[in-house]
């Protein structure tokens, strides 16, 4: 299964839960925006920017 068919399994609730609850280096937990859905080597990869400072984040959706 592809990266962007096992994200949109997981139900829309846990999604968003998800979006909003990223680590970013420089402001901690943020929500990523502007992301794209990535194929990690074990699992989905949300790759996109902080939604307060900008700065590039990621989370493995396990």
């Amino acid at each position: 299964m592809d990266a962007a068919k096992k994200w949109l399994s997981i139900p829309k609730d846990i999604r968003e839960m998800l979006v909003k609850n990223v680590f970013c280096g420089n402001c901690g937990v943020t929500t990523i925006v502007k992301y794209t859905i990535q194929e990690g080597e074990y699992a989905p990869v949300l790759k996109g920017k902080c939604k307060t400072c900008g700065r590039d984040v990621a989370r493995v959706i396990d």
